[in-house]
């Protein structure tokens, strides 16, 4: 079976303008890599205002330097598009696969409508990896390491970032996850193949739990004009409206 891992990185998560895409054909019999792509959109690439807005905008000279040397090639978003639509057919891709998929979906549906261009996930289905994670990977051995290396959200859940659990995959707390798209789709393609040689398959919706709970106290600190108060508690929730902000803990 062949099967494509892919990222995204955009300026936004709402307005979700693509300045780089990152894709891997992978087969899963021999769990190595058919082909390696990364590209810079170039419609955004040289919409400075617009890319200055992205949060890792910072990384600009890494693209460049990528893009001196060939490993990154800027090309419209269409073209991209295009490119990724032939290696599927010319490696007969049967699935997709991206970590938080549903934002990567709506990357390329966003993009696509604007552009209009062609969506290469069309005609095949993509698999959500944290899905994957969620069911095979999070034991105790995992939440040892958690507790063990200050792995959280900033709610005070576990971390299941694909940066946290490749730490724990390969042991090396100080990885630094790139937060560039192919840098990110051959790590990511590292966690699925663990996944499945956790007893899983592919080519199947594993349910994304919204978080990992934490069964300990956390505190709540309330801040006023003349005071601090502090409350213990497992978990806490905001409810805004109009007119007034609630806090139920």
């Amino acid at each position: 079976m062949k099967i494509m891992i892919f990222d995204t990185e955009t300026t936004d998560i709402n307005k979700c303008f693509c300045y780089n895409i990152g894709y891997v054909i992978a087969d899963t019999e021999n769990e190595d890599f058919l082909v390696k792509k990364d590209f810079v959109v170039e419609q955004i690439w040289h919409n400075l205002p617009l890319f200055s807005t992205a949060y890792y905008a910072n990384k600009r000279p890494i693209y460049v330097n990528r893009m001196k040397s060939r490993q990154t090639i800027m090309k419209k978003f269409g073209y991209i598009c295009q490119e990724m639509i032939r290696d599927i057919k010319k490696y007969n891709v049967t699935s997709a696969y991206a970590y938080n998929s549903s934002f990567d979906e709506k990357v390329f549906n966003f993009n696509c409508d604007w552009f209009k261009c062609v969506n290469p996930f069309d005609n095949i289905p993509v698999f959500d990896i944290r899905g994957y994670v969620h069911n095979s990977l999070i034991d105790n051995d995992y939440i040892e390491f958690c507790e063990n290396n200050n792995k959280f959200t900033e709610s005070g859940n576990y971390s299941t970032t694909a940066e946290t659990v490749f730490q724990y995959i390969t042991k090396d707390v100080n990885f630094e996850e790139e937060h560039t798209a192919l840098s990110d789709s051959i790590i990511e393609t590292y966690i699925l193949f663990t996944a499945i040689n956790n007893n899983l398959k592919y080519e199947h919706n594993y349910p994304v739990k919204r978080s990992i709970k934490r069964d300990v106290d956390k505190n709540l600190i309330i801040y006023t004009q003349d005071d601090m108060f502090t409350f213990k508690c497992k978990r806490y929730i905001f409810y805004k409206s109009k007119d007034t902000i609630k806090l139920c803990y």
